[in-house]
């Protein structure tokens, strides 16, 4: 079992536990349909839905599908690197924040890269400016595939570099 560190320094090598995938309480994390190749997730067992930051989004229909673009501020405190992106509208769902307010956000899928793992997973867009994470990993999104060592940091390591699919 890794021990604990600095929490800024990855606490050890992700053990194999009954073939599931072990997380720290933040990982790296790519999302290579997206052309974001790392951002820093908070792994978060207490939400159900993983969340992506956005500071603008615009819906839009094409052929009959719902669609958005939305603007990624992919790193921390960086207003200055922005990704451009576009997805399918899965669906619009009321969501709780950690302080109890409800916001109608739109979800859509994509793929996410931990490691040299890769699975689709459903996620809403909001607004984290004034949050730690660009990015929340709900438990949704590791069911039966992840085990959460809370008091490790950065066990999947940098995601494997992958082109678009």
């Amino acid at each position: 079992m890794p021990t604990r560190t600095d929490e800024a320094t990855k606490t050890g090598q992700a053990p194999d536990i009954d073939g599931k995938l072990a997380l720290g309480w933040r990982e790296w994390v790519g999302l290579p349909e997206f052309d974001i190749y790392r951002i820093k997730a908070k792994v978060d067992t207490g939400a159900r839905t993983s969340c992506l930051h956005t500071f603008r989004t615009e819906p839009y229909t094409d052929s009959g599908e719902r669609r958005v673009r939305f603007w990624v501020h992919p790193i921390q405190n960086d207003l200055h690197h922005v990704v451009e992106c576009d997805a399918l509208v899965l669906d619009e769902r009321n969501v709780s924040d950690s302080g109890g307010h409800k916001e109608l956000r739109l979800v859509i899928e994509t793929r996410i890269v931990l490691g040299d793992t890769e699975w689709p997973i459903e996620m809403t867009l909001t607004n984290r400016d004034s949050m730690r994470f660009r990015m929340l990993l709900g438990r949704t999104a590791m069911a039966r595939r992840a085990i959460v060592l809370p008091e490790c940091s950065y066990l999947a390591g940098e995601p494997a570099l992958r082109t678009k699919k």
